[in-house]
């Protein structure tokens, strides 16, 4: 992953802690919770006679929510009203789709949910076992992203722990760069871990190994180290001579 799609990463990470911040001020909250009760686009009169708030206050929230992306707005004259003396068409409020979710660390359960649908799939129409298709699913991921980074700039293969570690990073995991090594100090699937360690740490290793192979960095390699606190992989660099290091 290249600078510009890491930065990209880091701006939606706020943005989506800014749009959360929002709703910190509780009347600003319960303007959004009265928006999205709604069955129909919400005007700033409604909203206002509403929570017996002045017009100007609940546009001012009403547009705040917009801003940040938890309100879409949409222009509409009122029925019956047409025509040059029909007036302006009210700003209408109503709740953007989509969804908007942070965590700290940060965990990707949206991911891991995706590939094992697509596995269940799999199995499905295959006979193959649940488990294997798992990993097979998160090879594939892996490798689509890691000629994704390949195909936006080329990879040094001397800096090719840099750019794992950066392309890890935008799926959750939290990479280190020690020497040689890459460690990672959170897996963005955690909980699902805990219940499935061995599924979700074969799944884990499937998708660094996918990522390393799409990229084309065949001195570089991924295998199951779990320590406590951190994720189950870690990423090697070999020597010229193939050794591992220690």
């Amino acid at each position: 992953m290249d600078d510009h799609d890491e930065q990209s990463e880091h701006d939606e990470r706020d943005e989506r802690i800014s749009a959360l911040a929002a709703l910190d001020e509780p009347l600003r909250r319960r303007v959004y919770r009265y928006v999205i009760a709604q069955g129909s686009p919400v005007g700033r009169d409604e909203a206002a006679a509403a929570l017996g708030v002045a017009r100007s206050v609940a546009a001012f929230h009403l547009d705040r929510l917009a801003k940040v992306g938890l309100l879409d707005v949409e222009y509409r004259r009122p029925p019956g009203r047409a025509g040059p003396g029909a007036g302006r068409p009210a700003k209408l409020y109503r709740r953007a789709p989509g969804e908007v979710s942070v965590s700290l660390p940060e965990r990707h359960y949206d991911l891991v949910g995706r590939l094992l649908a697509d596995a269940l799939v799999m199995a499905s129409d295959e006979p193959v076992d649940p488990t294997e298709a798992a990993r097979v699913t998160a090879h594939e991921h892996g490798r689509v992203l890691g000629r994704r980074v390949a195909s936006s700039s080329a990879v040094d293969e001397e800096a090719g722990l840099d750019r794992v570690a950066g392309a890890l990073r935008s799926q959750g995991y939290e990479p280190q760069v020690q020497d040689r090594t890459v460690v990672l100090e959170n897996c963005p699937f955690h909980a699902v871990a805990e219940e499935q360690r061995d599924l979700v740490c074969g799944m884990n290793l499937e998708l660094v190994e996918g990522l390393i192979e799409g990229m084309g960095l065949p001195r570089v390699e991924a295998r199951l180290d779990p320590v406590p606190g951190r994720c189950c992989v870690r990423v090697d660099e070999r020597t010229r001579r193939g050794r591992r290091p220690a």
